[in-house]
């Protein structure tokens, strides 16, 4: 295996590095989440005018046809800078699944406005249950359309989105946020970013809103956009934590001197490295055809435990500056917390990782 980036891949990570470097900053992330759209539209706007959004269109639609390797370049991007966009609920929970399950004619009537800004996202998570493969959510044949009930929960962007792949016991359904049955309920996570409960009583959904049977798939995207971010966001935290002690003095001495501080730091280097090795194993391998889901247990786990942890030693090396919240450490922190629960929780992965060794 060889996770080098080539050319073309290296210049989407530059470009994507270009557009979001230096933009993040605290007193504008909290005033872009408490805004009515709940997210920073100048920088999401950057982004589609950089031609970000539309990387993994199909060339058909105005896109650059790449796939999960180029769109990790961006997630983590953002994961490095932090930024309130919706880059994870459209690129892998929206355009990913839809170009690799939909018809044409599904991919032409969702995608084309993604480049200019439309947001998609999934809602695929259920009470106790992550990522189920065998969801509770129903969804019951009526002539030419289905009839969906069940409640989601932690649907990202949901009230802002143009349309959200919903996972049924039927497969993966294309539901309109705003149609009639349909209740979004604003819950809190920990950086702010806008989710959901999102309520099916009766929807009606059109048969030809059938995006695939196949809603493995939308998770297997799911995680492996989450491995990104998260290595952007450690990546970013490391490096912030790493400034901060080679400045820092105490007793006269840079705090980096201190043995015990380098022991503590490289304990992040290992996760930050580790955490960046899953990412772009599971996105190679997905983009490549092959077999990834022991990969993307792996990652998942990471994300769940070794990453929020990693995080809280980076506010203890810190001290006191680490909690302030114009302080740029609270950010990655919160971010941390929030992609740990999008995946379920150390418990719900490693329970996973134990089925997959005791079946095989």
């Amino acid at each position: 295996m060889d996770f080098d980036l080539d050319e073309t891949q290296q210049a989407v990570a530059e470009l994507a590095a270009t557009v979001l470097r230096g933009e993040a900053d605290s007193a504008r992330t909290a005033q872009a989440l408490a805004g009515e759209c709940g997210y920073d539209e100048t920088l999401w706007k950057a982004m589609g005018q950089a031609g970000l959004l539309a990387l993994a269109l199909p060339e058909s639609l105005g896109g650059d046809g790449f796939g999960p390797v180029e769109v990790a370049s961006v997630l983590a991007a953002v994961g490095r800078q932090t930024q309130p966009v919706p880059a994870l609920a459209t690129l892998a929970l929206g355009v990913l699944p839809v170009v690799a399950l939909g018809s044409v004619e599904q991919q032409r009537a969702l995608l084309p406005e993604v480049a200019d800004g439309q947001i998609l996202t999934a809602a695929i998570r259920e009470a106790s249950r992550a990522m189920p493969i065998d969801p509770a959510t129903t969804a019951r044949r009526s002539g030419a359309r289905f009839i969906v009930t069940g409640r989601k929960l932690g649907v990202q962007y949901a009230a802002q989105a143009h349309r959200v792949l919903v996972t049924t016991d039927a497969g993966v359904l294309i539901v309109d946020p705003r149609a009639e049955g349909v209740t979004l309920i604003r819950t809190p996570s920990s950086s702010g970013a806008p989710e959901f409960t999102m309520r099916l009583d009766e929807v009606p959904v059109a048969e030809t809103d059938l995006l695939s049977s196949d809603v493995a798939t939308v998770h297997r995207l799911a995680t492996a956009g989450a491995a990104a971010v998260g290595h952007g966001v450690i990546a970013g935290a490391l490096a912030l934590t790493a400034g901060h002690l080679g400045t820092r003095h105490q007793f006269g001495k840079p705090l980096a001197t201190f043995q015990a501080v380098a022991q503590e730091i490289a304990d992040v280097y290992i996760v930050a490295r580790t955490v960046e090795l899953a990412a772009a194993s599971v996105n190679w391998r997905l983009a490549a055809g092959l077999d990834a889901d022991d990969d993307l247990d792996v990652a998942g786990y990471w994300l769940a435990q070794e990453l929020p942890a990693a995080l809280q030693v980076c506010h203890h090396l810190h001290g006191g500056l680490g909690v302030d919240i114009t302080y740029p450490m609270h950010r990655y922190y919160s971010q941390a917390k929030d992609l740990a629960r999008f995946v379920g929780g150390a418990a719900y992965r490693l329970d996973l990782i134990g089925a997959r060794c005791s079946s095989n």
